[in-house]
């Protein structure tokens, strides 16, 4: 069975961080690119970040680049999102998907909420 398990959400004030993990089981990990979203209340759900499987590379939207960091652990089968510097903006459910071709495979989000 295919898992993607997010956690590491919570309440955190405005300049704080948090660090979000993806544990992924059920495929093979490392064939698979993956990419962090999130969904604010009453948005649509949006791209944040993602990193490559090959290379690991990686890719960041404007609102987030040089605040957030994304990082992967193929021996553990998890990636990372290290957030700093938050803001209330950030605030919203925080997605992981691991895509490789048209296999595309989605957690169940954690909620992150930043207090201004």
């Amino acid at each position: 069975e295919v898992q993607l398990v997010e956690s590491g959400g919570g309440l955190v004030q405005a300049g704080g961080s948090l660090r979000l993990s993806c544990a992924a089981s059920g495929f093979t990990f490392d064939d698979y690119a993956i990419g962090w979203f999130r969904q604010a209340p009453g948005k649509e759900r949006e791209w944040v970040s993602c990193i490559s499987t090959s290379d690991g590379s990686t890719y960041y939207a404007d609102s987030v680049k040089g605040r957030f960091t994304i990082s992967r652990d193929n021996a553990k089968n998890t990636v990372y999102l290290q957030m700093n510097s938050l803001k209330p903006e950030d605030t919203g459910v925080y997605y992981c998907n691991a895509f490789f071709g048209a296999r595309d495979y989605w957690g169940q989000g954690t909620q992150v909420t930043v207090s201004s």
